[in-house]
Order: C-alpha cells, then structure tokens, then sequence
C-alpha cells in the first residue's frame, strides 16, 4: 500500500514538472544571442562574414549562413515564436531560415525563409529582387517593403501547427498554412515545415545587415494550426511559377467598395501573396469631385505600409478639378478611356448601355483609338487601365475590331509616353495576342482587379495565366517607384 503510494505521489510529481516545463516553454521569451559573442552560432563557408558590432551581428561579406546551434530546445523547433530587431543599409540583402539544419555551403535547402530586402535594386549580374521584407520566400510574397534601409524594425516569426505568420513591426503582413500535400516546384521540394534550427543569412559582400536582440519562445508541439490551408494545387502552382519567375503578384486596381474594410482586404492579400494598391476615384460624379476634399483625404488616410495608394482619374476633367501638389502625393495615377464624348457631342460611359452610343462599330473603333491616343499622348497618367474594353453591344466582336493597325496606335502611345498597359482580371482583357504584341514593342504592363466590392475581390487568375501564355518576365512589369511612397 506504502508502495502504491508512493508511485502515485511520483507520478503526480513527474505531471507537475511537466506541467511547468510546459508552461516555461510557452510563456519565456529566451535570449539566443548574448550580444558580445557567436557562442552557439555556426557559420558556413565564410566565417569572416560575420563580426559584431556594439551588441549587433553584422554580415560583411561573401555568402555564408549563422546557424544556431546552442543548447536552447537542442536547437531544433517545432512550434514557436522569433523575434529579432533587423537593420539593413542601403541595397541589402539578408534572410531568417527556420526549420532548417546545418549546411557546410549554398543556399540552405532545408525550412522556409524570411526574406530581408527593402530597396529594390539592380545587382551586378543585372538581378532585381521583387521579393522584399516579410516574404516567406517564393511561397507568399511581398512586392513592396513596408520598412526602410537605415531603420531598426522588429521581425516576428510565428510557427503553430501548420500555420506561418510573418509580423514586421508588429503588423502581419503573412498568413500562411501549409497544405496537408503542399504543392512545391522541383527547386524548392525541402520548403516544408517539419523541425530543426534557425539560421541567419549573409547573401552577399554588398548586403550590410545588422541582427540584435535575436530571442526565441518554444510553444507546446501538439498547438493546433492558426488557419485555414489553400486547398487548390493547380492555384498554387500557378503562384508558385509567378515567384519562380520573380514576377512581383501587384494588384494595382483595388478598390475598398461596398463595405469592404482595409483588414478584409490585406486578409485576402495574405492569403494569395498579392501587394494592393488602393485605389480612389477622383473625378466628376465618381467620388472625390474638388481638391479639399481629396487632399483632406490624404492628409487623414492611415496608409498599411504593405500598401501603395493609387489615384483613379476619373472622366476627362479631373486635370481641373486637382492640383498637381495634391496629384502627386499618390504613389501613380491611372485612368482608363471609358469616358469620353464622342463625334456627336455625347458623353459616354462604356460600360453603362444606356449611356453608350455604339452604331457602327468601325466608326465606334476609329474614335475609340483617336480618343485613347488623346488621353494617354496628353494626361500624366502611369497606367492605361481596363485596357481594350469594348461596350457590351460588340464584345463578342473583340479580335476582329482590334486589328492589328487599330493595336500598333495604342501601342505605340503607350511606349512613347512610358505608360504601363494593365492586364484586367476582372474583363479579362487585353486578349493573349494583344499582351504579346505590345510585350514585343516594349510596353509594360500591371495586373488589376477593378473589384466592386468583397464578392469580386478575386485571385488574379486571367493576370496569372497571361504570365505564362505571354511568357512575361519581371522586366515586362511595371512597378510604382517605392521612394515615392509617403
């Protein structure tokens, strides 16, 4: 009986420290870096990269990547949470690996990356990188860098279950979950989640970054996911081969319409890996209609910094209703030829029928293209959106009134004024065979969704098969200059 009790006194006790154990692990933050040595830190390849500098860890060189591997968990994690304060100067490179092993040299194959990159730049063997600070590399993507060089910002990392989080300064710009059967292309087979140790990277002799403050909270390894996985492995491949090609996922036509809040729609963002430009129309009966209004505007919108803020020129008035000082704290302006008066002194808007005069369509097409020069050769516009947009009455009518004569003008406008053609999710337009033809002369393009609210905020699918069709490559992308961003 004494023995019995005993056993269960023991079994109690061996609950109770693992009880505790456990509410170490989820409740302590524990250092990894003590701030005066690499103790518990390998580095590959190039051990001289690395050097510390007043309480950081800095790269200086060639490539090489800083293993952890201390005592801390054994160095290998399952759940968790990261945190360190990042620095980069300018035209800097640098990544946090996680889930991965050590590696003696080359690229860690194994666990995900965080990317660290927030200017974009030409490297010397002519490389911009479009992948920028908060990517979980490759798999969900940011196209603009919600921090500057020279700025300390915090770098969280968050592992539950099968989900990724990804917060820069505290604001989640990364929701991932993994799939039970992930799709992944042949060059990235090992970007899994499983377990292991983190590592810091040193991309190259031009990328100075600065580590500090590097800690690490253990979470129990049964906490279930944070999210829903994309169960949709053709849709993924599709994402999957845009990063492969380094193509920058902008969606530079959205629009907060019809109830749609900024969280729903950086929410929908996370999920895909899209970068939004919010757009706001600007124009005679189209929302802004007088420069207080707008600039009040500017002055009191909260801009996510993952985000650009785009102006809709509406109709062809809005150069008088809007000054340039307040145009120009937009990060672009687009506008579309779906307003304008035709021969007859009628003030069209295509995509309403009742407003519409079509008649012939040959004639309908000659002032259509005469109208488009007009607005692209005179309007400081970036953008040309709902590119080719035909009235409903002649749609069906697409390829034989866009001739090839009738494509060379607009063409040919778009490239002498540097103006970007979009590439329309929503119309699906312009047609495969018009992107070619103005990808051959140099015309470069952007994607839009041009959604009316929550229900047709979209995927980018018509965007993402146009990509592979038209065999389009990050130099065929236009993109807003991000020093613009205020």
């Amino acid at each position: 009986m004494r023995f019995i009790k005993k056993f269960y006194l023991l079994v109690i006790l061996m609950n109770c420290l693992f009880f505790f154990s456990a509410c170490e692990d989820t409740s302590e933050w524990i250092s990894l870096f003590d701030g005066k040595t690499l103790d518990g830190w390998t580095a590959s390849e190039n051990e001289s990269s690395w050097q510390i500098e007043d309480g950081a860890i800095v790269t200086t060189g060639s490539r090489s990547h800083l293993f952890y591997q201390g005592d801390v968990k054994g160095h290998n994690f399952k759940n968790f949470e990261f945190k360190a304060q990042v620095k980069t100067m300018n035209h800097s490179n640098s990544g946090i690996y996680f889930h991965t092993s050590f590696q003696e040299e080359g690229w860690p194959s194994k666990g995900y990356e965080c990317q660290i990159v927030n200017s974009v730049f030409e490297t010397d063997n002519q490389y911009t990188e479009h992948k920028m600070t908060g990517s979980l590399y490759g798999i969900r993507n940011l196209a603009k860098p919600p921090v500057k060089d020279g700025e300390w910002f915090n770098y969280h990392i968050i592992v539950q279950g099968k989900t990724i989080q990804i917060y820069i300064n505290e604001n989640l710009v990364v929701d991932y979950t993994e799939p039970e059967e992930p799709m992944r292309l042949e060059d990235m087979k090992e970007r899994l989640l499983s377990s292991g140790t983190f590592a810091l990277q040193c991309h190259d002799p031009s990328s100075k970054v600065y580590f500090k403050e590097i800690k690490v909270k253990p979470l129990a390894d049964d906490l279930p996911s944070l999210g829903k996985a994309l169960d949709d492995r053709a849709y993924e491949k599709k994402l999957l081969l845009a990063a492969k090609r380094n193509i920058p996922l902008t969606d530079l036509h959205m629009h907060l319409k019809k109830g749609l809040t900024i969280e729903q729609a950086l929410a929908h963002a996370r999920t895909y890996g899209f970068t939004y430009g919010i757009a706001y129309n600007c124009g005679i009966n189209m929302g802004f209609e007088s420069n207080d209004s707008l600039q009040k505007f500017i002055d009191d919108y909260k801009r996510p910094p993952q985000t650009y803020l785009a102006m809709q020129a509406e109709g062809r008035e809005w150069l008088e209703l809007f000054s340039k000082e307040t145009i120009d704290q937009f990060d672009y302006v687009f506008t579309d030829a779906m307003t304008w008066t035709n021969d007859n002194g009628k003030r069209m808007r295509l995509w309403l029928k009742e407003e519409t005069e079509v008649g012939d369509p040959q004639n309908f097409m000659d002032q259509l293209v005469d109208r488009i020069e007009n607005i692209i050769g005179k309007e400081p516009i970036d953008i040309y959106v709902n590119a080719t947009f035909l009235p409903e009455e002649i749609q069906d009518q697409y390829d034989e009134l866009w001739t090839d004569q009738r494509m060379d003008r607009v063409i040919s406008v778009l490239k002498s004024n540097h103006v970007a053609m979009e590439i329309s999710a929503r119309y699906q337009i312009p047609s495969a065979r018009f992107i070619r033809r103005a990808k051959d002369a140099g015309v470069k393009f952007t994607f839009g969704t041009n959604n009316t609210g929550s229900d047709d905020l979209g995927r980018l699918e018509y965007c993402l098969d146009m990509i592979e069709q038209c065999d389009l490559q990050p130099e065929d992308i236009w993109m807003p200059d991000v020093t613009r961003s205020k």
